[in-house]
This record gives structure tokens, C-alpha cells and sequence, in this order.
């Protein structure tokens, strides 16, 4: 038995079909009222003496009879009907004459017109009263009805949220949505890798809301929030869906950007309706993206936002108002964390921040083989390999990486994904898919050639490997990639290094400076190859003089510092103008020091860049076994 569910309008309050029409003749009948006294002629009535005399007198421009009255109207009086002005018009339009009398029995009344040369003409108003009534009740009174149908029912039907714009009423209502666990998010922890420390912390909120009477036991508290700091695209997102996974509660997500509005008071009422809905489902999870968005530090200095302070004020007061004994989390993701206000981060609300850092090497290994597990793979797959060559790519780069190589087996024609498949999707991640319309001319694939093959000797030469199979360079080619570079030399590091020495910082420095050096050396003059290599080698040496205290001149000193290190990592001064200049010469002499050094290593080898260059230029990549095969033939 089907029970009859209660009409939505009645239920929220909205206006019945009846009270509708009601208003919609009231607002029909005073429409007709103004459009009546609009459109009426708004003549100044005289006697039917004084026409004859204006008729006499011949200042009568035009006359028009009806049964009832003469309408006339005088030269010279600005309102004539060929009134050009917009006065004129718009009196025209209205049938606007200066001036009408009644009519009276005059048989000569037209003999007078004659001979005045007035001109005159019957005015004929053909009326169907049914017509009337319709056009002037029922289509309006209908159009009533169909914008009550398809706008303002349709408002008030969906006063719940979601819909047509989630209700003309549900400004305030929270944009909040609850997911089921089990059918929707169906994420767990052990779909997350690479990030064991967060999982750790994130599990005992986990275990807190699955057995908190052992918490409880020993006078211990559930942490109120958990803030995920870290890179974009590094999971945590995903980590606040497994949380809620492995939890099986309730999931309140949404974005920090949601809470703001225009109008203010609208995010702080959102932020109560969204704790009102979460007691109701307690236990449960909140988890709020980008939360910068309304929790940016209250600063007046920089101009103040009356909303977003009151939305973070509400969320505030909500923090500290909830029982947490109920088994309400609250998580929190934001990759601007020194942005936040201080009242926001202290204990009692966001009781832990939780890195969630770009992934060491085991960790992108352990990434890689998730994301693979749904993907046909050969059994001779290293991804040890991939991760060596990956350092500083998050998780999502990792997915991405796999997903561009499943997509090149199809291409291929192959039905599993190969060790070669997943090297090509590390390298159009990095520097993007090969450009094969970019045709180089002779004299610029030779100098892409020397510039490239400058920095694999320099590199190899400057190396200290441990054992003769140890490769410093995996692969050199001149094939323009659509990132934009012509070339490039694709170093693999033996293992993941987390410390870099002074002199190991220098010889980078030297490495990026062989290309150019080795342009020098072999066509005597530059070119604009170099800009990117320039650019990395001055951050490198102006982060040695001014952060990590290798200058002579400066020492242990601290001259500036990184601002959004999440986010681009820029250095913001911390020193006078002055200081600034003299930073710039020391950096400038790190440079030169550098060049010089690769300008030699380069003189010394340059029978093996020569070689070798010729080499690549015919075969246009080689791999970083045969690169090392020719260098040792060189020797």
C-alpha cells in the first residue's frame, strides 16, 4: 500500500494555486487601471464655439469625428502627429491631440472643414467586447499561472537544496553532501600509498570513533580536527575518504569556497546548518577543501571582508561549541597553511597538522604498484626504475604516468603495458609528447647536439660512481618535445638523496653551464637555448648565499626566505637594498666560477663531444649504456 506523500508546497509553507490566482487578478485588474489612464487621450475639452472659431480662423491642423466627440488638434502647438521630437513620438503613439468638443447637430459642419482646407477623417474603432475581455483579463491571468508553474513552484518545491538553483528560500542552507560509504567513496586506506606517517595519524581518529569507550576508560579526548597540509595532487583528498572508509560514518565534504557569498551572513548560517546536520548524524566526518578560502587571517591592514570573517567567526564558535565525545571529526585540507588564521590552528579546534608531503622513493614505488594493480601489465616491470626516475612527482603525476602508458600500449597495439611504455610516460609528463612537425634545420640540430651532449660529459666526468655498470646519464635526445625543449639529457640518480654537500650544489651548477659552454667552445657564440638551465643554476646559487650559508662573504647567514612552500616555493627577501646587491655579485661569481669549470672539464673531453655528438646527430637518442660505451672508446 502506497501512502500518499504530503505536497512539498504545504509542507514548506508555499503559496497554493488559489492564493496564486487570487493575487494574479488583483495584479491583472490594477495593470488594466494604469494601462487605462496611460493610454488615454489626455486632451484639454473646450466648447464648440471656440472650435468653430479655431476652424474659422483656420489654426486647426487636423480634425477627427466620431459619434461621440471632435478631436482636433492646432497648428504650431508641438503635438501635432508628425512631431518628430521623442515627446512627439511617444504622443503620438498615446493618440495625444491638444484639444476635443462634443459633438452637436451641424449640418454645415462639414462645408466648413471644406473651406477652411482642414483636413478631417472619421475615426472608425472596430471592438469585439469578447476580445476585449480575453486580452485584457485571461492571457494575463494565464501568464500568471504558467510563471507560477515552471519558476516560483518549482522554487518552493526545492526549499531542501539542489535543483533550480537550490531553492529562491535556501540561501542560507549548507551545499554539504552525504555520501554512503559503502556505495559512493569505497576508498580505504590501503588505497593510499606512499603517505604512512599521515595514515598513522589519521587512524587513530579512526579507531577513537570505533571503540571510544577504551579511550574514554583512560580519560583520553578525541582530537576535535586534523588539518592535511601539503602540495596539490598529493592525496589528501583521498586520505579524508579513506578516514571515512575505514570509519563507516557518515562523510559531510565540501569546499571552503562554498561557504562565501555575496550577501553577508549567508556562509555563517551555512556553517550552523552544516553542524546541525552533522549532530543529527553523529558519529560522522566533516571534511572541508581548501579551507583558506574562509579561514585567511583576520587582518584589517590589507582591507577586510565582512562575510568571510563572519563565516570563520561561525565556524570558530561551532569548534568550540560541539561535543566531540559524539564522534564528530573534522578535516580540514589546504596547501596555504601560514595564511590561516592563529585561532584557527590552535589546540582545541585543528588539534594536528598532518604533512602530506611529495612521496620518497619507497613511497612512489608503493604508489606506482596501486595505481598499476587495475592496469595489464608484463612481468618484468621495475618500478623501482620509474621512481628513481620521478624524484619531487606527487601522486597524481604517478597516476597520470600510468594512465599515459596503458594509453600508449593501445596505441602501440599491445595488450599489456611494457617497462618501455612506462619510460615514455615519465618523459611526456616531464617534457611533454614528441613534436614531430618541429623539423630543425642543420645548423641548429648541431648545436641542440653539443648542448646536450655537453651536459652528459660533463656530468659523467665530474661523477664519482661506485661501480663501472652505474649510469649518470640515462638518456640523451634531440627530438623537440612539445613542452617546448628542443633536447634533453635525462639523468636516473642511483638513490634518492635528501642532503646535498656544498661541492655537490657546485657541480650541478656545473652541469646545467656545460651546455652553453659547450656552444661556446665548439660555434663561438651563444644562443637561446640556455634560458632554462641559466634560470635553475642562478635559484641554485642565489639559495647557496642566501639560505643555505655557503658564501664566503656572508656566511651563516639568513637573507631570505620561502613564502608558499607548498605552492611555488618563492624566497622573499629578509635584507637591505644594499645587501640585495651585494647578494647578486656573489651570486654572479658562483656563476662564473662554474662556467670556467665546464669550460675546462669540456676542452679536456672534446675529442669524446665531438664523437659523440656526430653520434647522436645520426641516431638523434641514445640511451645512457651506449652514451657511456662511446665515452669509454674516447678515452
Amino acid at each position: 500500500m502506497n501512502e500518499q506523500k504530503p505536497n512539498n508546497l504545504q509542507k514548506k509553507g508555499g503559496p497554493s494555486i488559489f492564493n496564486f490566482l487570487i493575487v494574479g487578478f488583483i495584479l491583472t485588474f490594477l495593470i488594466n487601471i494604469i494601462f487605462n489612464a496611460s493610454t488615454g487621450t489626455g486632451n484639454t475639452q473646450v466648447s464648440y464655439n471656440e472650435f468653430i472659431q479655431y476652424a474659422d480662423s483656420g489654426n486647426i491642423e487636423q480634425v477627427f469625428l466620431n459619434d461621440e466627440q471632435i478631436s482636433f488638434t492646432l497648428k504650431n502647438s508641438g503635438q501635432t502627429a508628425q512631431n518628430s521630437n521623442v515627446l512627439g513620438f511617444f504622443q503620438n503613439n498615446r493618440q495625444a491631440v491638444s484639444y476635443y468638443t462634443g459633438r452637436v447637430d451641424d449640418p454645415t459642419l462639414t462645408d466648413r472643414l471644406l473651406a477652411a482646407d482642414i483636413p478631417f477623417s472619421r475615426q472608425v474603432v472596430k471592438s469585439n467586447p469578447l476580445l476585449n475581455i480575453i486580452g485584457s483579463w485571461i492571457v494575463p491571468i494565464i501568464i500568471m499561472f504558467l510563471i507560477y508553474r515552471f519558476v516560483f513552484r518549482r522554487m518552493f518545491s526545492q526549499m531542501d537544496g539542489g535543483g533550480f538553483g537550490g531553492g529562491f528560500l535556501n540561501v542560507g542552507k549548507s551545499k554539504a553532501k552525504v555520501y554512503n560509504l559503502e556505495k559512493n567513496t569505497g576508498v580505504k586506506f590501503f588505497d593510499v600509498a606512499g603517505q604512512d606517517e599521515a595514515k598513522e595519524s589519521l587512524m587513530e581518529m579512526v579507531d577513537f570513533l570505533h571503540y571510544p569507550e577504551k579511550y574514554k576508560k583512560i580519560g583520553a579526548k578525541q582530537p576535535k580536527g586534523a588539518l592535511l597540509v601539503g602540495p596539490p595532487g598529493t592525496g589528501k583528498t583521498l586520505l579524508a575518504k579513506a578516514v571515512a572508509g575505514e570509519a563507516n560514518v557518515p562523510f559531510f565534504s565540501l569546499s571552503g569556497s562554498e561557504f562565501v557569498e555575496m550577501f553577508v551572513g549567508i556562509g555563517a548560517s551555512r556553517v550552523r546548518d552544516l553542524f546541525e546536520q552533522a549532530n543529527k548524524q553523529a558519529p560522522c566526518i566533516i571534511f572541508i577543501d581548501e579551507i583558506d578560502a574562509i579561514g585567511k587571517s583576520r587582518d584589517a591592514r590589507f582591507g577586510a571582508n565582512d562575510e568571510r570573517e563572519q563565516t570563520l567567526n561561525q565556524l570558530l564558535a561551532e569548534m568550540d561549541g560541539f561535543d566531540s565525545s559524539k564522534g564528530i571529526v573534522i578535516l580540514a585540507a589546504t596547501n596555504r597553511p601560514e595564511t590561516l588564521d592563529k585561532a584557527l590552528l590552535r589546540p582545541g579546534r585543528f588539534d594536528r597538522r598532518i604533512i602530506v608531503d611529495k612521496p620518497d622513493l619507497p613511497g612512489r614505488e608503493a604508489i606506482l604498484k596501486v595505481h598499476s594493480s587495475k592496469v595489464k601489465l608484463l612481468e618484468n616491470i621495475n618500478f623501482k626504475e620509474i621512481a628513481l626516475a620521478t624524484s619531487g612527482a606527487t601522486g597524481a603525476d604517478l597516476a597520470n604516468m600510468i594512465n599515459e602508458a596503458a594509453l600508449r600500449a593501445v596505441k602501440m597495439k599491445r595488450d599489456s603495458v611494457s617497462q618501455e611504455d612506462l619510460l615514455e610516460a615519465v618523459e611526456v609528463v616531464i617534457a611533454g609528447k614528441e613534436k614531430k612537425d618541429r623539423i630543425l634545420n642543420p645548423k641548429e640540430k648541431q648545436l641542440v647536439a653539443y648542448h646536450e651532449v655537453g651536459h652528459a660529459l660533463v656530468t659523467a666526468m665530474q661523477s664519482d660512481r661506485k661501480s663501472e655498470d652505474s649510469l649518470p646519464v640515462h638518456k640523451i635526445t634531440i627530438v623537440p618535445r612539445t613542452m617546448g625543449t628542443l633536447g634533453y639529457t635525462m639523468q636516473m640518480p642511483e638513490e634518492e638523496r635528501y642532503l646535498m654537500t656544498k661541492n655537490e650544489m657546485l657541480a650541478e651548477i656545473t652541469v646545467l653551464l656545460a651546455g652553453r659552454a659547450a656552444e661556446e667552445m665548439i660555434f663561438q657564440e651563444s644562443t637561446t637555448g640556455a634560458a632554462n638551465d641559466i634560470e635553475r643554476a642562478t635559484k641554485l646559487a642565489r639559495n647557496m648565499v642566501t639560505r643555505y650559508g655557503m658564501s664566503e662573504k656572508f656566511g651563516m647567514m639568513g637573507l631570505e626566505s620561502v613564502e608558499s612552500q607548498y605552492l611555488d616555493g618563492r624566497n622573499v627577501s629578509t635584507c637591505s637594498e644594499s645587501t640585495g646587491a651585494s647578494i647578486d655579485e656573489e651570486t654572479g661569481k658562483i656563476i662564473r666560477q662554474c662556467n670556467e669549470k665546464a669550460a675546462k672539464i669540456l676542452q679536456e673531453g672534446k675529442d669524446a663531444l665531438l664523437r659523440i655528438s656526430e653520434f647522436l646527430l645520426k641516431e638523434e637518442s641514445i640511451s645512457g649504456q651506449r652514451f657511456m660505451e662511446l665515452l669509454k672508446n674516447c678515452a
